[in-house]
């Protein structure tokens, strides 16, 4: 078979496998995302693979450049493709994308064992360095500040409560009607004449 009809077997075999996953992302029809692990699992991660031309008998490309992986540390994504790399070796010749794909889900918890849990906030600790630290209940919420022509504007249009009257945006009924009714009236006597 050529390395095209290979692709297209393969990537049917993807779509109907994947059918309703949310973690896998068909993002071309040769280049593939999946997400191992939960949206808000702090060991998650991203697999990209891509395809070139000669694929399957020449290894896809595999990255794990997305944003959604940031807070991975390099060292941890450069050992994930390692170890990603050494089952392409493996696989070389047969359509692998899925191999690639189960072999992470099988391995996340191994791959991502030494992945500091807290990344995140530490990154938002550094942010934060030489403001002081005030609990929210403290801060004082800002009130918004009318003129006094708005408050004025306000007071007329509201009762001594504070709300609007009943009905404040309510058509005039009889006003409408009264109009239609001339209207209609109208191309009547136009359409008899």
């Amino acid at each position: 078979m050529a390395a095209n009809e290979d692709q297209e077997m393969e990537l049917e075999a993807l779509r109907s496998i994947y059918e309703g996953d949310v973690c896998f992302r068909e993002l071309s029809p040769v280049s593939f995302q999946y997400r191992i692990g939960e949206s808000g699992d702090p060991k998650a991660f991203l697999i990209e693979v891509s395809w070139p031309e000669t694929y399957p008998q020449t290894a896809p490309v595999i990255s794990m450049d997305a944003f959604f992986n940031n807070t991975i540390s390099s060292a941890i994504k450069q050992s994930i493709l390692d170890k990603l790399m050494v089952e392409v070796e493996a696989n070389l010749g047969t359509a692998m994308t899925y191999t690639l794909f189960e072999y992470a889900k099988d391995n996340k918890e191994v791959f991502m064992e030494n992945q500091p849990v807290n990344t995140v906030t530490s990154v938002s600790n550094s942010i934060a360095i030489g403001t002081p630290d005030v609990p929210a209940s403290k801060k004082k919420d800002k009130k918004e500040h009318l003129s006094k022509t708005q408050k004025r504007k306000l007071a007329d249009k509201t009762d001594n409560k504070g709300e609007l009257p009943r009905g404040w945006n309510w058509v005039d009924v009889i006003k409408h009607v009264s109009i239609f009714k001339l209207s209609f009236f109208n191309v009547l006597m136009i359409s008899r004449e």
